[in-house]
């Protein structure tokens, strides 16, 4: 998906080369490095970061545990591995910003250390990742890194999420492991020399910290970039925009400015604490290199003077590329030598731009290159690496024999890309730099023996005739494959011309059942393209395969229809298993529009992203009190829900979400009142609770109008029971329910209990 001009205009606005230059040049003036830690993209203290990078010339860089996969999405319907997939690309793109170097600690799709849900311990977090699993590989990303500062993002506090806490409680035994020879990754220890808290509360419209932060015992400074003017926090904010499946990035009034208190947890220095450069080597001369920094301190001081900046930056690369350094110094040296590789590029004038005119690829396939080079009268050579399996004919690039892209690469470094990429090498008198500069948008290699598979996932509902599914493999590669599928016992399937028919017998049992797609008697492969317009494509590829629920679950006869915002299918899941459901369009939401309909479900979100439909709630009320059955899906208390006016009775939503949600998928469901809903036409018993993921539900109503009956109560460990998760009303001749229990996502895993529940709640009363 090559970027069209627009795009490529735009993005090339955002980068003007004084700009540039000026953030390269402050890299410059020391070689103080800090490292923030934090469970999620998005937990990246952005403000803070972009004042230590732009202002201060620290090196920054972020430890991540999880991809986030566990999480909402405000921008499309994936959800688990392609939402982490997406999350991921979101975050390079953010750290690309702040030119922030950023690790995973969670490695690999099935890696333990993943966004396993919502959780309020840090103590269950741990359990679930492995704690020594996450202590390792946390030491792995420190040892490499090497920072002098650590950092974590939130409180290790009652109130937090566990995630955050347990980033944070893993962040004290690093300080630890990461210096103990005895505990072994392959690396040389490396002794972390400060580790800082944040002096402030996390506590928000998620999260509600117990306990006050400790005490402030150092602040750092906010302000603006004398060049760009922007502040440090609008800065934060452009970077923390490109989270858009977390509603993140917004405005910043340039007058609005914000300090940083820290608090002081460990230290390995003497001295007093009066900034965060205190009892460490701050520059270059600290480290017995002063001739150099005084030659990188005049490029400072010559800017924008491009020549004069670009011959004092490469008297000082000359030293260090001349010189042996320690090995407890040399990652700081090397780490100054491509700095100044950088600055003498964007000084030189020197400018890259690398496109392929195909960058969706499969073993042996071929595109063209072309590396549009403005040297600027500069001595440049180009040099251009490849993955391993590719080659390259003058500018055709073949895929070869190449590997499937990583969706989920574990290390991203701004200033050291992965394969492809193009080596710039500029001389400078007698000085020669070098600068790695990726492709404009990365290439994808698809896996070689590859299916499309529609449907990936389908239900059967044995309530329903319905016993035959259409499996279609619409693209193959290689064409020419024999395509086979390899069914369960009893099941049966015919060829057609793009797919199978496949038939199950009346007998069928209920469960779970995987449909594995064969080319030339090999398991095939399937690639999802995960794609926003904001994050260049990745490809997430997997087994190519249908999976198939059969559950037992008696319909409402009901005409139902169903306004989403785009945030789930829950359409598409009811249709699936039987259920008369059609989406409804905006001009419909009318009184002649709804006639048709005994019931309604609005998505979660759509209040939000539904245009006109929070105004349009007046007339589904009154639909609703002439005898239509109107269910509204879980909101968060941002989405336009207004608690007096968006349900036809009040209903508040409480916040911090933290204390309004049960994020134990097994939790127990007592049901508390005799209903109706609980019972028709679907008798809801404890094992319709039984097998469901990632939890019980969030964003539970906090009051509500007496007119509605509280149906079910649940608790977490060691908490006080919630109500608010379903509630019912008679409304008129009608009825509305509000369910915050996740049943979107119970559908979309193939959950029996959530199908029934879900008829149950749109029955007509």
């Amino acid at each position: 998906m090559p970027l069209s001009d627009q795009s490529r205009i735009l993005r090339h606005r955002l980068t003007p080369r004084i700009v540039a230059l000026h953030r390269a040049l402050s890299r410059l003036q020391t070689v103080v490095s800090f490292m923030n830690s934090g469970a999620h993209p998005d937990d990246e203290i952005s403000d803070l970061l972009a004042a230590l990078g732009v202002r201060d010339g620290i090196d920054i860089s972020y430890a991540c545990s999880t991809r986030g996969d566990g999480g909402q999405n405000d921008i499309g319907t994936e959800t688990g591995a392609a939402l982490g997939v997406l999350r991921t690309a979101e975050m390079e793109r953010a750290a690309d910003v702040l030119d922030l170097r950023l690790y995973w600690l969670g490695q690999t799709l099935d890696d333990p250390i993943r966004d396993f849900g919502f959780s309020k311990s840090g103590h269950e977090t741990l359990g679930e990742w492995g704690h020594q699993r996450t202590l390792r590989r946390f030491v792995e990303i420190i040892r490499t890194e090497r920072p002098d500062i650590l950092c974590p993002t939130f409180l290790d506090v009652p109130g937090q999420h566990g995630h955050h806490r347990a980033m944070t409680a893993a962040a004290h035994e690093v300080m630890t492991l990461a210096a103990d020879p005895t505990f072994e990754t392959g690396q040389t220890p490396w002794q972390v020399a400060k580790l800082y808290l944040p002096a402030w509360s996390g506590a928000g419209q998620a999260y509600d910290d117990d306990l006050p932060p400790p005490p402030e015992t150092l602040t750092v400074p906010g302000g603006r970039d004398l060049i760009t003017g922007f502040s440090y926090a609008q800065i934060g904010q452009q970077s923390r925009a490109f989270h858009l499946t977390q509603a993140m990035g917004r405005w910043v009034p340039p007058s609005e400015t914000r300090d940083w208190p820290l608090h002081l947890a460990q230290s390995h220095v003497e001295g007093p604490d009066d900034t965060l450069s205190s009892g460490l080597p701050s520059t270059l001369a600290d480290l017995g290199y002063a001739k150099a920094q005084e030659h990188f301190d005049c490029a400072r001081a010559a800017f924008p003077d491009f020549a004069a900046v670009r011959a004092e930056t490469a008297a000082g690369l000359a030293l260090l590329q001349a010189d042996h350094p320690d090995r407890d110094i040399a990652h700081k040296i090397n780490r100054k030598i491509t700095q100044a590789a950088k600055v003498i590029q964007l000084a030189a004038g020197v400018e890259a731009h690398i496109v392929l005119d195909a960058d969706i690829l499969t073993p042996g396939d071929t595109t063209t290159v072309t590396c549009e080079i403005d040297t600027n009268g500069a001595g440049v050579e180009t040099e251009i690496t490849l993955p391993e399996g590719w080659s390259r004919n003058s500018m055709v690039l073949h895929t070869d024999d190449a590997a499937p892209s990583h969706s989920m690469p574990d290390t991203y470094l701004p200033d050291a890309p992965t394969p492809p990429f193009v080596t710039l090498t500029v001389q400078t008198g007698d000085v020669v730099s070098q600068t790695h500069h990726p492709f404009e948008t990365p290439p994808l290699t698809l896996p070689g023996s590859r299916a499309s598979v529609d449907p990936v996932t389908d239900v059967v509902n044995m309530r329903t005739p319905r016993r035959r599914l259409s499996l279609k493999v619409p693209t193959l590669r290689p064409e020419a494959a024999q395509v086979t599928v390899a069914l369960p016992d009893g099941w049966t399937g015919s060829r057609m011309s793009d797919g199978f028919d496949i038939a199950l017998p009346d007998d069928t049992e209920l469960g779970r059942y995987a449909i594995p797609i064969m080319l030339n008697g090999e398991q095939a492969h399937t690639a999802q393209i995960v794609h926003h317009p904001h994050v260049p494509p990745r490809a997430l590829t997997g087994p190519a395969q249908m999976t198939v629920h059969v559950i037992d679950c008696a319909v409402p006869n009901a005409r139902i229809g169903y306004i989403g915002g785009g945030n789930d299918r829950v359409d598409h899941w009811l249709a699936c298993a039987g259920f008369d459901i059609v989406a409804i369009e905006d001009d419909q939401i009318s009184a002649a529009g709804l006639a048709e309909f005994d019931a309604v479900v609005i998505g979660i979100f759509a209040v939000k992203f539904r245009p006109g439909l929070a105004q349009a709630m007046p007339i589904l009320h009154e639909w609703t009190a002439a005898g239509g059955t109107l269910l509204t899906l879980y909101h968060r208390p941002w989405d336009n829900w207004a608690p007096d006016t968006t349900p036809p009775k009040p209903i508040e939503i409480g916040q911090p979400s933290l204390r309004w949600r049960v994020t134990d998928q097994h939790a127990t469901v007592t049901h508390i009142a005799q209903h109706p809903i609980l019972s028709h036409p679907n008798a809801i018993t404890k094992a319709d609770w039984d097998g469901w993921d990632k939890e019980r539900g969030l964003y539970f109503a906090k009051s509500w109008d007496s007119a509605y009956t509280s149906l079910l109560s649940m608790a977490d460990p060691d908490e006080a029971p919630l109500t608010g998760a379903l509630l019912t009303a008679d409304i008129g001749k009608g009825r509305h329910t509000h369910c915050a229990l996740i049943l979107h996502h119970q559908l979309a895993h193939g959950v029996p209990g959530a199908y029934r529940l879900m008829a149950n709640l749109l029955a007509p009363r």
